[in-house]
C-alpha cells in the first residue's frame, strides 16, 4: 500500500505546447497543462460537461519524451505524484501552486 500513498493518474488533452527548460548538465523539465473532462446529468436530466485543468511538470527522460512528441491538443495519460509549493511572484507576493509531477507518460490517440 505504500506505493498508493501519493499517486495520481490522469487522462486528458494537453492545453498548450509544453514549455521546456534546460539546466546545466543537460537536465530538462517540461511544464504543461492537461484538461480532464467529466459529464453528468443535473436534476433536470440535462447532460453537463465539466472540465478541470491540471498543471503538470516532468523531469529528465520523461521531459525529453514530452519535448519530442507532445503538442497542444494531444491526448495523454500521465502517472505521478501530487505536489504543493510556494514561490514569490514578480511583485514579491507569496503564491502557492499545486501540480502533478509526472514520472510516466503514455501517448494516446492518433
Amino acid at each position: 500500500m505504500s506505493a498508493l500513498r501519493n499517486k495520481v493518474q490522469l487522462i486528458g488533452n494537453v492545453g498548450n505546447d509544453p514549455e521546456i527548460k534546460s539546466f546545466d548538465g543537460g537536465k530538462k523539465v517540461a511544464n504543461f497543462t492537461i484538461a480532464t473532462n467529466e459529464s453528468y446529468k443535473n436534476e433536470k436530466g440535462e447532460k453537463v460537461e465539466q472540465t478541470e485543468w491540471h498543471k503538470v511538470s516532468a523531469w529528465g527522460k520523461t521531459a525529453e519524451i514530452i519535448e519530442k512528441f507532445v503538442t497542444k491538443g494531444k491526448e495523454v495519460a500521465i502517472e505521478g505524484k501530487l505536489t504543493h509549493r510556494s514561490y514569490e511572484d514578480k511583485n514579491g507576493e507569496k503564491r502557492y501552486t499545486t501540480e502533478v509531477v509526472a514520472n510516466e507518460i503514455l501517448l494516446l490517440g492518433k
